[in-house]
């Protein structure tokens, strides 16, 4: 895997030193003890500390529709009004800045008619020519603020990563507003990627559930992974424990993606976005994404194969659907409805495992997409070729053991809430 964690004085020096801003360092750890304060997102931090984190630099922002305060206002139209903070351009990912793209889609280059503001396109840019956008942005400053849901294959934390490495490329600096882990930041689960099978849904050797927020993502990119470290500072949040699921953090959910559409998604994600790699349908076309599987001559006992396992704290429900889009569209086809009933015990990239398992023992239709896809999904071709051995979810996930722990050694020099 390569993972061999920098001198954590390195990292801290003037090039790419942590800093935050409108209170001392120590404030998250104790807010995330649990002493009552409500949280407060590093948006929230930075405007009630006037911006000054951002004074005197032309600002541009990396955002999309989950950028937004607690009264679902935008934060690009909010610093666009505020003479405090000097906004000049703004930085779309996949998706668009304003969400109307599909999966593997953006909306280009055009100025924001709410504001007026240039929106530069970093969807599939990296590098010297995302460090040229940069540079002809005429921005001094990038931030970084959009809503992660904890997994690897996400590829908003890539567009982090990206956007770092473009920064320090064009001499620019980089500030990232923290907001929480919808799916908690307790622990790191699943395989580590192999960085043979590097990709826009995995740069770098992170686990398949990382259990970090954006802000402890950008240090461990800036401390591991860079090949410079870029002039990285954040703004943590107040008031976020590492067991809080979304749902206690009294924050709006704003789908962060088209078929993310509820925090229940997020929660099984990890392990279910698995099936993208198989010629079953993972449930996009579907008022459940990811929480629906299935395919045409699936019938019940692949619930009832699921279940035989006792996986902790998930249920599996026959379950019939017919996707509007994507694979099997208008069709009609069968598989299980994926049912949480316990998420302080449920592990999603096992029980995501376990169904492609038993998926391939009870259809004799299962496949792998030729290309693999799978490989970069899970970060190497060991799940894929240890179930076609015959290998079991327990033994499969047995087999990454060793890599995750060397994983958690690296992952928790980087953490901002304990």
């Amino acid at each position: 895997m390569n993972l061999s964690r920098r001198n954590l004085l390195a990292a801290g020096s003037a090039a790419g030193a942590l800093t935050v801003t409108g209170a001392a360092a120590a404030a998250p750890a104790a807010a995330a003890r649990g002493n009552g304060h409500r949280l407060r997102t590093g948006f929230e931090r930075l405007a009630e500390d006037g911006y000054a984190a951002l004074h005197g630099q032309r600002v541009g922002i990396v955002t999309n529709p989950t950028g937004v305060t607690r009264d679902v206002r935008h934060i690009v139209d909010v610093m666009h009004a505020d003479d405090r903070v000097h906004l000049v351009a703004v930085f779309g990912p996949e998706h668009g800045f304003r969400g109307t793209a599909q999966a593997g889609g953006s909306e280009g280059r055009y100025d924001d008619p709410a504001t007026g503001l240039p929106v530069y396109d970093t969807y599939l840019k990296n590098g010297g020519p995302l460090a040229d956008i940069f540079t002809a942005s005429g921005v001094d400053t990038v931030v970084f603020d959009i809503q992660d849901v904890g997994a690897r294959f996400y590829t908003y934390i890539w567009t982090l990563y990206d956007c770092m490495e473009a920064a320090q490329l064009a001499g620019k600096r980089v500030v990232v507003l923290d907001r929480p882990n919808p799916v908690t930041g307790r622990g790191a689960l699943g395989p580590v990627l192999h960085k043979e099978f590097a990709s826009f849904v995995g740069r770098q050797p992170i686990a398949q559930a990382h259990g970090m927020t954006v802000a402890e993502l950008a240090r461990l990119f800036n401390g591991e992974f860079l090949r410079a470290p870029v002039h990285l500072e954040t703004v943590p949040m107040t008031g976020w424990r590492r067991s809080d699921f979304h749902d206690v953090s009294g924050l709006p959910w704003v789908p962060p993606s088209p078929n993310m559409p509820t925090p229940d998604t997020a929660l099984v994600y990890s392990g279910t976005c698995l099936f993208e790699g198989t010629n079953m349908s993972e449930g996009r076309g579907t008022a459940r994404p990811f929480e629906l599987l299935g395919a045409e001559g699936i019938d019940a006992r692949w619930a009832e194969a699921a279940n035989a396992l006792d996986l902790p704290g998930v249920e599996f429900r026959e379950a019939y659907f017919a996707p509007t889009f994507s694979k099997f569209q208008g069709t009609t086809v069968g598989g299980v409805q994926v049912h949480v009933h316990d998420r302080d015990v449920y592990d999603p990239v096992h029980t995501g495992v376990a169904l492609l398992v038993t998926a391939k023992r009870v259809w004799s239709d299962f496949a792998w997409r030729p290309d693999h896809s799978i490989d970069r999904l899970t970060g190497s071709a060991r799940v894929r070729t240890m179930i076609d051995a015959g290998a079991g979810a327990d033994e499969v996930a047995a087999a990454w053991e060793s890599e995750l722990a060397v994983f958690r050694g690296i992952r928790r020099h980087y953490l901002l809430y304990r």
